[in-house]
């Protein structure tokens, strides 16, 4: 049995697919109730509701299992205390191995969100438990957020200059890198970066767009004050606004770019490249 945290996430989702598919029994962990009937649908042989702070339910969740992929939630200020939880209960539960759902440069202390994934990862080294450490750049799959821009104005609108590089990786790469590393021992121990292609400028992004969709896609930078109006407008806590905001900010001074060799070598297979998302997903 793996246990996957945050499952109802569309990570959890993606990964839950992938171990499904590779015959793994999963049992999935969810905040709400009427969240386990979707999770069993995607192959979930189990489905348990609780708390990510709670020990108790970690404790419940993680009985009995041989792994465990850990996905916090998105931004999230209890990002460490979530952690150290997780890792308690795997502790516990003498989990063999723990999998930890990090981020590209958590080393960058500007963006607060990637600098807690740090401290967890700092935690899960102490910990004695055998692990593994992902660490996905952006996902493709974010782009489908200004689908409707994209398509009925031809504008793909960012905040942060046109010229910002940027590396994203396809979800359904880190899915498929999650189910090995949780089924293949040769990666214990290993810290492994996500990178489905280098870095490409919000203007490449425009351009490979607008081949794929043969519409003409201009790549807009939007002011910063304008993303959190509208963020604040759609519910999005301070919090969230503030971090977000402190990442892109380290982007429009540094992108955020890396190498794919490590992924093609995990997958043993090229990854998905932006244009064949693109195809697969908006054409």
């Amino acid at each position: 049995m793996i246990l996957v945290t945050g499952a109802a996430g569309k990570t959890g989702q993606a990964v839950v697919r992938a171990l499904s598919a590779r015959g793994e029994s999963v049992r999935a962990f969810v905040r709400r109730a009427e969240q386990v009937d979707q999770l069993l649908a995607l192959g979930a042989a189990e489905a348990q509701v609780g708390e990510m702070l709670d020990p108790t339910d970690l404790q419940n969740a993680a009985r009995g299992v041989k792994a465990i992929y850990h996905i916090p939630p998105n931004v999230s200020p209890h990002e460490v205390e979530m952690g150290e939880r997780v890792i308690a209960a795997a502790r516990s539960a003498d989990a063999a191995h723990f999998v930890y759902h990090s981020v590209l440069h958590p080393q960058v202390q500007a963006m607060p969100h990637h600098w807690l994934k740090m401290r967890v990862e700092e935690a899960l080294f102490a910990s004695g438990l055998t692990f593994t450490i992902l660490q996905p750049c952006a996902y493709m799959q974010n782009v489908l957020a200004q689908e409707r821009s994209i398509r009925e104005r031809g504008v793909y609108p960012v905040p942060y200059p046109t010229q910002t590089r940027l590396s994203l990786v396809d979800l359904e790469d880190v899915a498929q890198a999650a189910a090995v590393v949780l089924t293949e021992p040769d990666w214990y121990n290993a810290v492994i970066e996500l990178v489905g292609a280098p870095g490409m400028t919000q203007d490449e992004i425009a351009r490979a767009l607008s081949e794929q969709l043969a519409r003409s896609v201009t790549a807009q930078a939007v002011p910063l004050a304008d993303w959190q109006a509208q963020a604040r407008a759609a519910g999005l806590g301070e919090y969230q606004i503030e971090t977000l905001s402190g990442m892109f900010r380290y982007y429009a001074q540094c992108g955020l770019s890396a190498n794919p060799r490590l992924l093609q070598f995990l997958l043993n297979r090229p990854p998905t490249s932006f244009a064949e998302y693109i195809q697969r997903t908006m054409r």
